[in-house]
C-alpha cells in the first residue's frame, strides 16, 4: 500500500475503544457475579482471541455492534480442554495465565511463534510462590505453558527488574480470588506503571478495592467477588498518537473524538512530549486537537520507560525534526510483537534517516527522510507509524498493510478521512 501526501490537513477523526481497558474489562468480567455490558469495546484481532480464550473458560459473551455482553463464572473456571491459542496476544497470554490458576487440572495456554518467544518467567515464578505449578513446555521461560490449576493460596509476591508490568497486573485481577489475602511488592525497575493503575481503576469499577498505600505496594483482600456491571470504555490513546503524530509531520489540525485528556492511559503522555517540540494540543471533555507547526531543533532525550507503545509514533516524528532526538528506558520493546528497537531502526535508516541502535532505544538524526518500501514484522504498530510518514514524504509503502487488524481494524478507512474530500 503506497500512502499518498497530504497538502492541506483539516479534519476530525474517531478512534475505537481502548484495548488495555477493553482486554482487562473482558478478564474481570468473565470472572465477574452476573452479567457485565462492556460499551465502546475494542472488537479486533486481540480482543477476539482473549474472548474465544474466556469463552473456553466458561464465560459467556455475546458481541452486538455497540457492545459486548459478558455473563460472568463468579470465579468458578471451566477447565477447557483443548489448548487456549492467543495468537500474538502478549497481554492475554500474561493476564491469562494468572487467571488461569484459578480454574482445575492442567490448562495451556500458546499462541503464534512470535508470542513463544516473548518471556514469562517472572510470572511463573510469582505464581509458584502462591502455591501453583506452572510451567513452560519447552523449558525455556517463554510459552507454550501449561498452568497445573488449583487454585491460589494468596500471601506475599515481590517482582523486581521485570521487563513487563502485566506481571503484576496479571496477579491483581486474580488475587481477590485467592485463599489469602494477597501483597504485591515492587522492588527495582518497573516499566509501564500506568498500565497497572489502569488494571486498579476497572478492578475497583467492578468492586473489588485494592490498598495501594504506597507506590510499590499493592494489597487485595481475600475474599472479595467482582459484581457485574455497565461499563463504558474510553477511546485508545494508543490509537489516536497516530493521528496526533499525522497533524505534526502535515503542519496541520486533527480532533480527535472520543478520547479522555485525564484518562489514566499512559500514551496521553505523549501529547506534552509534542508540545515541547512545537505542536499546539487543544483539550475538551472527551477529545483532543492537535496541531502541527514548524519543529523545534537541537537535541532532545526522552525517557519512554512510562509508555514505550509510543516509541514508534515518536522515532517516525524523530525522523523529520532537525536535530538528535535521544530515546532511552525502553529496552522491553524488544519482546513485543517484533523487536520494535531493531525494526525502526532498520526501516528509518531506509528512509535515509540516522539511526543508531541502543540497547535501551535510539539515537535519531533527524533530517529529510525519503520514500522507501516499509516492511512492518506483522506489527500493528510499525504499520501505523510510517503510514503517517506517508502523509509528508512521497513514496512510502506499506507492506502488510492488514498487520493493523491486532488493535485497530478500521484504521486504513480511518487515514482517508484525512484526505480533503
Amino acid at each position: 500500500m503506497e500512502i499518498k501526501p497530504i497538502t492541506d490537513l483539516n479534519a476530525t477523526v474517531s478512534v475505537p475503544g481502548s484495548k488495555s481497558y477493553t482486554q482487562r474489562a473482558l478478564i474481570i468480567a468473565a470472572l465477574a457475579e452476573g452479567e457485565s455490558v462492556l460499551h465502546n469495546a475494542l472488537i479486533a484481532e486481540d480482543t477476539h482471541y482473549i474472548m474465544e480464550a474466556l469463552k473456553a473458560l466458561g464465560a459467556q459473551i455475546q458481541v452486538t455492534r455497540q457492545e459486548v455482553t459478558v455473563k460472568g463464572t463468579g470465579g468458578l473456571l471451566r477447565n477447557p480442554g483443548d489448548e487456549i491459542y492467543l495468537g500474538n496476544n502478549g497481554t492475554a497470554m500474561r493476564l491469562l495465565t494468572g487467571v488461569a490458576a484459578l480454574g482445575r487440572g492442567p490448562i495451556t495456554l500458546t499462541g503464534s511463534a512470535r508470542l513463544c518467544q516473548r518471556p514469562i518467567k517472572p510470572l511463573l515464578d510469582a505464581l509458584a510462590a502462591m502455591g501453583v505449578d506452572a510451567h513452560t513446555q519447552n523449558n525455556n521461560d517463554c510459552p507454550p505453558v501449561t498452568v497445573h490449576a488449583h487454585g491460589l493460596h494468596g500471601g506475599r509476591v515481590a517482582f523486581a527488574d521485570i521487563e513487563s508490568s502485566q506481571y503484576v497486573s496479571a496477579m491483581l485481577i486474580c488475587a481477590p480470588y485467592a485463599q489469602n489475602d494477597t501483597v504485591i511488592e515492587l522492588q527495582g525497575h518497573i516499566p509501564s506503571l500506568p498500565y497497572v493503575a489502569m488494571t486498579v481503576e476497572v478492578m475497583e469499577a467492578f468492586g473489588v478495592t485494592v490498598d495501594h498505600e504506597t507506590p510499590s505496594r499493592y494489597g487485595v483482600t481475600s475474599g472479595r467477588r467482582y459484581q457485574g456491571r455497565r461499563y463504558s470504555i474510553e477511546g485508545d490513546c494508543s490509537s489516536a498518537s497516530y493521528f496526533f503524530l499525522a497533524a505534526a509531520l502535515c503542519k496541520g489540525t486533527v480532533r480527535i473524538e472520543h478520547i479522555n485528556p485525564r484518562t489514566l492511559q499512559g500514551d496521553i503522555g505523549l501529547l506534552p512530549l509534542m508540545e515541547g517540540l512545537g505542536c499546539r494540543v487543544a483539550k475538551g471533555e472527551d477529545w483532543v486537537e492537535v496541531t502541527g507547526d514548524t519543529l523545534a531543533e537541537g537535541e532532545y532525550t526522552f525517557d519512554m520507560g512510562g509508555m514505550p507503545d509510543m516509541v514508534p509514533t515518536l522515532a517516525v516524528l524523530s525522523a523529520v525534526r532537525p536535530g538528535r532526538t535521544v530515546i532511552t528506558n525502553c529496552p522491553h520493546l524488544r519482546i513485543k510483537e517484533s523487536d520494535r528497537l531493531a525494526a525502526l531502526a532498520t526501516e528509518l535508516k531506509k528512509t535515509g534517516v540516522g539511526v543508531q541502535e541502543q540497547e535501551d532505544g535510539l539515537i535519531i538524526e533527524g533530517d529529510s527522510p525519503h520514500g522507501a518500501q516499509i516492511e512492518t514484522y506483522n506489527d500493528h504498530r510499525i504499520a501505523m507509524s510510517f503510514a503517517c510518514l506517508g502523509l509528508a514524504i512521497p513514496g512510502i509503502r506499506i507492506k502488510d498493510a492488514g498487520c493493523v487488524d491486532k488493535s485497530f481494524p478500521g484504521f486504513w478507512d480511518e487515514l482517508k478521512t484525512l484526505y480533503p474530500r
